[in-house]
């Protein structure tokens, strides 16, 4: 499948981070605030997807990750940005001082009852065919590699179905869903000047 450019600079969008260190990958995913369009954003010549086994010592380029961040804020208009903190909660705090706790938030995947609303209605739109998205082929490989992983009261959470099957960028995409249908139950609506080309679904 073709993999689609990111939208254009100045689009409103909600983002999602999921981050690793030394082992699982750390990756950000997009949902455009007007139809939900997903994708990769790019930073410089390379997409916001850190496999660790790429870098030195094999750790993911924490500094690089926070760049990426400081980008897409000024390359876009965010209007949400939740990220799962584990082991990046610091880099979580950093980013909520710079670009504002209204926008960006804490959002653990780790809590099965919200975990299994935010999959809930990430599966429902999947499925009705209303998420068109940009073709990533890293996000797709780990869409394919992410399994329901039971919890009690008929909750579950996302998990790998083996160790080697990373479901990182899945996440993102999962918690950039989320944040934007968060965004739009509190009122959010497009103006002219925030519409932007419309992609085939």
């Amino acid at each position: 499948m073709l993999w689609l450019p990111e939208p254009p600079r100045g689009t409103a969008v909600a983002l999602g981070f999921d981050g690793s260190d030394v082992d699982d990958w750390t990756a950000i995913r997009g949902r455009v605030m007007e139809d939900g369009f997903g994708f990769t954003p790019r930073f410089g010549d390379r997409p916001t997807i850190w496999n660790p086994a790429e870098h030195p010592d094999h750790r993911v380029p924490r500094a690089q990750v926070t760049d990426a961040v400081a980008d897409l804020f000024e390359r876009f208009e965010v209007v949400r940005f939740y990220c799962d903190p584990p082991g990046w909660q610091s880099e979580i705090d950093l980013w909520a001082l710079l670009h504002g706790e209204e926008r960006v938030a804490r959002w653990e995947t780790y809590r099965p009852k919200q975990m299994s609303y935010a999959l809930e209605r990430y599966v429902t739109d999947l499925t009705a065919g209303n998420l068109s998205h940009d073709g990533c082929p890293i996000t797709s490989a780990h869409v394919a590699n992410a399994v329901k992983s039971g919890r009690k009261n008929d909750t579950y959470v996302l998990a790998k179905a083996s160790k080697t099957q990373k479901i990182d960028a899945a996440m993102a995409d999962v918690l950039a869903h989320e944040a934007r249908a968060d965004a739009l139950a509190a009122g959010w609506e497009a103006t002219p000047a925030e519409t932007y080309f419309r992609l085939p679904r």
